[in-house]
């Protein structure tokens, strides 16, 4: 109705013969489905039609990532990543469910040789390998290590799923900044991997230093973090470009309200961590595949 009202306003404004009426109402027609069509698919993630089936995990550190992936067999893509990237990714099947993991490489720029740890390489990384995949991916997981908050029940050895994530560093006193500055992304929602796996939840609170400050301790509590990592805000932002369900899994190194300066206690209890994450995240693919999302 409303688009024969349009139609038939035009052509009695434009004196405009009866072919070219049903021209214009056909045109109409098509902007405003295609118009519409835009609108809900940019409302919500591309969730898929059938059951989870791909999945891809994020992992910033080799070290955190080695031996999941040699558990899992999974070979190294040397074409995945465009050939400027420095990051890797590693493919496979497991457990009838196609898998990737993808981690950010070394710095070769600053010419260190160590982790490309924080923001910009994570979500960099997330990015590009999400379009890589072009939509074939049903669901990216954040795994790694993490900081633990003792107030919030965490201990070493711990493992977290995020319910969400959001800076505590990137402190814009604008007011309509501070929403973007915080950027407080949702995590999907897993209660049933939780209560299967035994996890604890939380949020996860992002920055780009190791160490904290009284005035990241303030922010921290103000996101009310249960764990504190390098990358966790930054690959759900990516991932929200990409509409792609996400969540992390965290396994805590160190205690970040503790007696121990932060740097001794995450590479005392790393190997330790990454132990427990290669015992969980080969749970975490057969509980998740062949599942719908809302079965999480």
């Amino acid at each position: 109705f409303f688009i024969s009202t349009m139609t038939f306003a035009a052509a009695t404004a434009t004196r405009l013969p009866p072919r070219s009426i049903l021209s214009l109402g056909a045109l109409l027609s098509t902007l405003l489905l295609s118009s519409s069509a835009r609108y809900f698919s940019a409302s919500a993630y591309n969730m898929p039609k059938e059951k989870i089936n791909n999945l891809v995990f994020s992992i910033a550190m080799e070290d955190e990532a080695k031996p999941f992936i040699d558990h899992l067999g999974l070979k190294a893509d040397a074409d995945f990543f465009p050939k400027e990237a420095p990051f890797h990714a590693f493919t496979g099947t497991y457990k009838g469910c196609e898998v990737t993991v993808v981690t950010s490489g070394k710095d070769h720029v600053h010419e260190t040789g160590v982790d490309n740890v924080g923001t910009v390489p994570a979500a960099v990384a997330t990015f590009l390998a999400l379009q890589k995949l072009d939509g074939k991916a049903d669901l990216l997981i954040n795994a790694g290590t993490c900081g633990g908050f003792r107030a919030m029940d965490a201990h070493i050895g711990d493992v977290f799923l995020t319910t969400g994530v959001a800076n505590h560093d990137r402190r814009i006193p604008i007011p309509a900044f501070e929403p973007y500055g915080v950027g407080l992304i949702k995590s999907v929602s897993v209660p049933q991997l939780k209560a299967n796996i035994g996890a604890k939840e939380g949020v996860c609170t992002t920055g780009n230093s190791l160490d904290k400050h009284d005035v990241d301790d303030f922010h921290m509590k103000k996101n009310e973090a249960s764990v504190k990592d390098m990358e966790a805000a930054a690959i759900g932002w990516a991932c929200e470009l990409h509409k792609m369900p996400h969540f992390g899994i965290k396994v805590v190194t160190d205690i970040v309200d503790g007696d121990k300066p932060t740097e001794e206690e995450f590479f005392e209890n790393l190997s330790h961590a990454a132990k427990n994450l290669q015992e969980t995240l080969p749970k975490v693919i057969e509980f998740v595949c062949g599942r719908d999302h809302d079965e999480l």
